[in-house]
């Protein structure tokens, strides 16, 4: 089911038409693709979760509401340049990064000093993965990382995405039963192996599990009023009005009260940003992956593939751009997982489900963004926003450590990993990153720069050896 069809038509097994610029491959909706309305839709409905950052923006930097929905709106249309630009993906916040953004701000206090930080550690960051993406070194940084402190960022990330939810007086000490119901139907969507089977045999089940988050987001709207944790959404009938002047006068370096961070920020926000990198790059690695899979249930009537270099260089003007222009504590990262895969298994239904990936991608990006502007919508799910946030750190820190611990490949790795993870969540990036590099040191020797993607556990001793016997 589609709205318009694209005036330019793509043959069997050619790429999607559209007008070369660069290393980009730029598309007009209507004119090179079509728009997808179950993709629309769902963007329309997800946006539950993007506005989920609102409260963080408030906590943090102390956000009028205006200001922070501004914030999202922007980040919003920065979200459709993937599209747009070549890139077949739902781009998103870099979410397993985010708590240790925020262990790392709250170092700094609340003002001006916490603004600089934020806006250093966007644009170096910007700038890293630009470098890095039009270089094509991408591959090669992450590659010099050995596991063991990949394997340790990516569960430090899962331990301070439940720390934060769990933190004394914080998310769930207000919203104790909202929480727990929601999280729990989350999870026996997402992860249950008895859902697993329902899905497999009940189309109803399979439509549920389709929408990720979705349901247990529209579970918490009801459940919250009755328990008398949240009050009931005040259904506003008009649109956003986006407070942009306001944002670039107060609130980013061209304000006057702000200004531009001082050199000694963008040095101590360099750990962090590696840090964030090594995270980055694990989403660049599952997009591939997932239009790979979909690329081949298609039979090759699409010509479809996935540059990392050029996602790269797109998040990196986004970063750049967003720190400059209304600085963002979700980061603009190249990959929301979930939605990606809700699209690719629609996309693999054939061309009448969805012309091209194009489409399905850039459709869904387009709901969200036009739900921003309807504030029916937004205050719909505006009372539930912590719950919001709540619900998606908690999924992140479920994933974040199971790919951490799948991550490491021996035990060796899972005890350093185990180190720069307690390291991480207590003392920041640098202090891990500098833990971990010593200890990979003491423990590996010479072979810390060995090539770790072809390491031979059955030659390392403490691999092969039990338990019981250490």
């Amino acid at each position: 089911m589609s709205w318009l069809g694209p005036v330019y038509k793509r043959n069997f097994g050619e790429v999607q038409p559209h007008i070369p610029l660069g290393p980009f491959q730029l598309r007009f909706p209507f004119l090179h693709y079509r728009l997808e309305f179950p993709d629309f839709i769902q963007g329309l409905l997800m946006s539950a979760v993007c506005l989920g950052v609102i409260p963080l923006l408030q906590e943090y930097l102390g956000m009028p509401f205006e200001i922070a929905i501004t914030i999202v709106i922007l980040n919003g249309f920065f979200y459709l340049w993937h599209s747009h630009l070549g890139d077949p993906v739902i781009p998103g916040w870099i979410t397993p990064a985010i708590p240790l953004l925020l262990l790392w701000l709250k170092t700094f206090p609340e003002g001006v000093a916490r603004m600089h930080a934020l806006i250093a550690f966007e644009m170096e960051l910007g700038i890293f993965a630009l470098v890095l993406g039009g270089t094509g070194l991408a591959k090669k940084f992450v590659d010099i990382v050995p596991d063991a402190l990949k394997a340790g960022i990516l569960i430090g990330a899962g331990f301070a995405a439940a720390r934060l939810v769990f933190l004394p007086g914080g998310h769930f000490d207000n919203y104790p039963w909202t929480i727990t119901i929601a999280i729990g139907f989350a999870f026996y969507i997402l992860f249950s192996n008895h859902f697993k089977t329902l899905r497999n045999k009940h189309a109803f089940f399979k439509y549920l599990s389709d929408l990720g988050l979705m349901p247990s987001l529209a579970l918490a709207i009801v459940i919250a009023p009755l328990l008398g944790e949240l009050p009931w959404p005040t259904i506003t009938w008009s649109i956003t009005i986006p407070q942009f002047y306001t944002l670039f006068t107060e609130w980013t370096p061209f304000a006057e009260r702000i200004g531009w961070p001082p050199v000694s920020m963008y040095l101590s926000a360099f750990p962090l940003v590696a840090a964030t990198y090594v995270v980055l790059f694990g989403e660049l690695i599952q997009a591939e992956a997932l239009i790979d899979e979909a690329r081949e249930f298609r039979h090759g009537d699409e010509n479809v593939h996935y540059d990392a270099n050029r996602n790269n260089i797109i998040c990196g003007i986004r970063n750049i751009s967003m720190s400059m222009l209304g600085p963002d504590l979700s980061m603009c990262g190249p990959l929301w997982a979930a939605m990606q895969v809700v699209t690719c298994e629609r996309y693999k239904h054939g061309r009448e489900a969805m012309d091209s990936l194009f489409g399905g991608v850039a459709s869904f990006r387009w709901g969200t963004f036009v739900s921003y502007f309807m504030m029916p919508i937004v205050t719909l799910v505006k009372p539930i926003l912590p719950v919001s946030l709540s619900l998606t750190m908690l999924v992140q820190a479920y994933v974040a450590v199971r790919v951490g611990i799948l991550k490491a490949r021996t035990f060796n790795d899972l005890g350093v990993a185990g180190i720069v993870g307690a390291v991480l969540v207590s003392r920041g990036a640098a202090y891990a990153i500098g833990v971990g590099v010593v200890l990979c040191l003491l423990i590996y020797g010479k072979d810390f720069f060995r090539d770790w993607s072809t390491y031979d556990t059955t030659k390392d001793p403490v691999f092969n050896s039990k338990i019981g016997e250490e």
